[in-house]
């Protein structure tokens, strides 16, 4: 089984405005209201994929509702915890170019976060759980600290999407994929990284620090997937980018899904860069047609 976390889920409230006047009244020209967070998205791809998964993760109030509402209209299993405090709205502004503007996301008790812990307790050896996104104040920094160590006692396989001290800190725990993209990982190492060969020795360096794979991307100029044997290069498909949001939890989610399924890390790399790609050439996440249709255009070369 394939499980994925979400433990600051939203509500992606997309908003569009053709002329936008600060200070003043606007008018929407078209609006979106999708389930979000990193490892919803991340499910909604497997799902697509056929790759069955359970969404775990917070959800409170009439924005919980509707989120779960819609992932079980995607017949997406889910077991999230019930939260008193409403879950969070992010507003995504398309005005010519794209302003976020995220929620704080809500408080969530100790009593809460003993029941997710609790729900996880039933991993199994061999599960994958998808670690994604940003963890709520409340929870304190080291949960998902926590979280690795319930799946590494279950024999459970872990995959980390964060940045910062949180991802330094799981290396050692050797997750099974992590995937910053290139300027993360010029942040996480505190340097500049100009070239395609610097990218690649600081990619071998979190390999060095404890992860079983490394997966970078590098926006228009494709993706590197680097291994403890070798290091292989994808290009990106042609297509018009509309969305900047869930593309990098899409590459995930058809990696994880494709190589669960099948157990190919190649056939995994390329099904990632083309499902990253469907969604950004999406107004919502990839579908499995145009996963399947890009998927072609994915060539991979080993350096």
């Amino acid at each position: 089984m394939i499980y994925t976390l979400t433990l600051n889920p939203s509500i992606d409230y997309i908003v569009e405005v053709h002329d936008l006047k600060l200070g003043g009244l606007n008018r929407m020209n078209r609006d979106l209201k999708l389930p979000g967070g990193k490892g919803i998205n991340v499910s909604r791809i497997l799902n697509q994929l056929g790759a069955t998964n359970t969404a775990f993760g917070f959800l409170g109030g009439f924005t919980g509702r509707f989120i779960n509402d819609r992932l079980q209209e995607e017949a997406i299993r889910t077991d999230f915890v019930t939260i008193a405090d409403d879950t969070r709205i992010n507003i995504k502004l398309k005005h010519g170019e794209e302003t976020e503007i995220n929620g704080l996301g809500p408080a969530i008790s100790s009593e809460e976060s003993e029941q997710l812990l609790q729900k996880m307790s039933g991993l199994q050896q061999g599960d994958v759980v998808i670690l994604s996104g940003s963890v709520p104040p409340a929870l304190g920094a080291d949960f998902y600290d926590r979280l690795i160590k319930v799946c590494k006692q279950a024999g459970a396989e872990f995959v980390i999407d964060t940045t910062g001290k949180a991802l330094m800190d799981a290396l050692v725990h050797e997750p099974l994929l992590v995937k910053p993209n290139h300027h993360e990982l010029a942040e996480l190492f505190g340097v500049k990284i100009e070239t395609r060969e610097e990218l690649i020795t600081y990619g071998r360096r979190i390999l060095e620090a404890g992860a079983k794979h490394v997966l970078i991307s590098m926006a228009g100029e494709g993706a590197l997937f680097i291994t403890q044997e070798e290091v292989h290069h994808a290009n990106v498909p042609k297509g018009v980018v509309k969305n900047s949001v869930g593309a990098g939890d899409s590459m995930i989610g058809g990696f994880v899904g494709t190589y669960v399924l099948n157990g190919d890390l190649l056939e995994a790399f390329r099904t990632g860069v083309a499902s990253g790609s469907a969604t950004a050439f999406s107004d919502d996440l990839a579908t499995r047609e145009l996963i399947d249709e890009l998927r072609t255009q994915v060539s991979i070369t080993k350096l």
